[in-house]
């Protein structure tokens, strides 16, 4: 004969199988209400729902002994509270308590039973008398209210639980190591009390995460390019991270190319358009999602670099840098890589981010002496590019003469530009530059290859 909790438990699943059309329907419902009337709260990242599946609510009535709590299945289903789950996640813990904070002003007209609803919805009621947060049986606490929806004359409970980051990851690990393992019966103690200590580390890890974004949020307009520093700093790392640990997998070895990672990373944000200061923290987390992304792809590091067409130059600068690169990009690794890394962060094919590359890095030479002081207030627009073509030549052809990555480095660029605006200080007229035209050629020629 076939024990009756069983039969119970059948029975229960059967009803709630036949709700789930409406427990769905009614889950969309509150997601969208939460999502909507929360939508501008900084402080609230994500808003996710749940349908309570069937598997899980058969564990729920064994572990809970509800067959001996409730004389039948419609009972038990009517003061289940947690049929359907709304998760209102946070950045950190104390976040928690402000998410709270906003839910009781929003929720602000009193109903029945200890009961309030937004004004703009009375069909959707959170009780808000109980005390918070709730201290569960491992003793921490939960921020966990109980909620009713009313849909013409049926009342369907649901569950809202605010957590931050740190508590949704202890929550599943709990919930799954602890409760759902039960081959350990022996020594649960021992795994309660690991349980226990790592919940303290991941206190620790979100008082540490919040300083850090506190830090952050911060800076102000004033400090601006602190923060652009900042940004760009984590973004390089990220990449030389990622990207070393790619290298040390396929060879064995590392290869120290944190240099070319900040190059790599002015690259990237130039084209991204980092140059509104209120837009850093969207076009940083663009790029870093894109990272994300590319984590799981697969580098061929020993594999060439083939383009999809023959590379078209803007000028006879691009054309001279450009050439002299493909005549190594698939000879010397640190060429080979750094390209490697660009075109996959890049939206474009292979020839049109190296193209875009040529640019950039043209660019940074190119603003130099259209700002330069020198240039500008001694010369006329003529001699002026005259004298422009002839540097960014002898710039093509210092680069040639070595062709070692080290050259664009970022603050290889900037030294170079600083001593060439150092030579044109010197040169007071046109006249000057003519008369005196090899001795300053000559030191700009050893100015720029003294970058090592």
């Amino acid at each position: 004969m076939r024990l009756e909790i069983f039969d119970f438990i059948d029975q229960t699943i059967a009803m709630v199988d036949d709700m789930r059309d409406v427990l769905k329907e009614v889950n969309r419902e509150l997601e969208y209400f939460f999502r909507d009337k929360f939508a501008d709260y900084d402080n609230i990242l994500n808003i996710t729902s749940r349908v309570k599946t069937s598997t899980s609510l058969k564990e729920k009535i064994f572990r809970n002994n509800f067959y001996l709590k409730y004389k039948t299945p419609r009972r038990l289903i009517a003061s289940l509270s947690d049929l359907i789950g709304i998760r209102m996640e946070c950045r950190f813990i104390e976040d928690e308590s402000d998410v709270y904070s906003k839910l009781l002003e929003t929720f602000n007209v009193p109903g029945e039973e200890g009961c309030y609803y937004d004004e703009d919805n009375p069909n959707i009621q959170l009780k808000l008398d109980d005390k918070q947060p709730q201290i569960q049986k491992n003793g921490f606490g939960i921020y966990k209210i109980d909620g009713k929806y009313i849909r013409e004359n049926i009342v369907i409970k649901f569950e809202l639980q605010i957590k931050s980051l740190v508590n949704v990851f202890w929550g599943e690990a709990e919930h799954k190591v602890l409760y759902k393992n039960y081959k350990y019966l022996l020594t649960e103690d021992l795994f309660r009390d690991i349980m226990y200590s790592l919940k303290e580390n991941l206190s620790m890890v979100d008082k540490q995460l919040m300083i850090l974004f506190n830090h952050l949020k911060d800076l102000d307009d004033t400090n601006i390019d602190k923060k652009k520093e900042q940004l760009e700093t984590i973004l390089s790392k990220t990449i030389y991270d990622m990207y070393s640990e790619k290298t040390k997998k396929e060879f064995g070895f590392v290869v120290d190319y944190r240099k070319s990672c900040d190059v790599i990373v002015s690259y990237v944000l130039n084209q991204n358009g980092y140059h509104d200061p209120m837009a850093y923290d969207n076009v940083y987390l663009k790029i870093l999602a894109r990272l994300n992304k590319l984590r799981q792809n697969e580098v061929f590091l020993d594999e060439y670099i083939e383009f999809e067409r023959e590379i078209q130059y803007e000028d006879n600068f691009c054309k001279k840098i450009g050439e002299a690169i493909l005549e190594i990009i698939n000879k010397d690794f640190k060429w080979n890589l750094f390209f490697k890394i660009i075109f996959q962060l890049g939206p474009g094919n292979n020839a049109q981010e190296f193209e875009k590359f040529l640019l950039f890095l043209r660019n940074r030479f190119l603003d130099n002496l259209e700002l330069s002081e020198g240039l500008n207030s001694r010369f006329n627009s003529v001699e002026k590019k005259e004298i422009t073509l002839y540097i960014m030549n002898l710039i093509a052809e210092s680069f040639i003469n070595n062709r070692e990555i080290e050259f664009i480095n970022d603050d290889n660029i900037d030294c170079m530009n600083n001593k060439i605006n150092i030579i044109l200080k010197k040169v007071m007229s046109y006249k000057m530059w003519k008369e005196n035209f090899s001795y300053f050629t000559n030191e700009i020629k050893m100015k720029l290859n003294d970058y090592k």
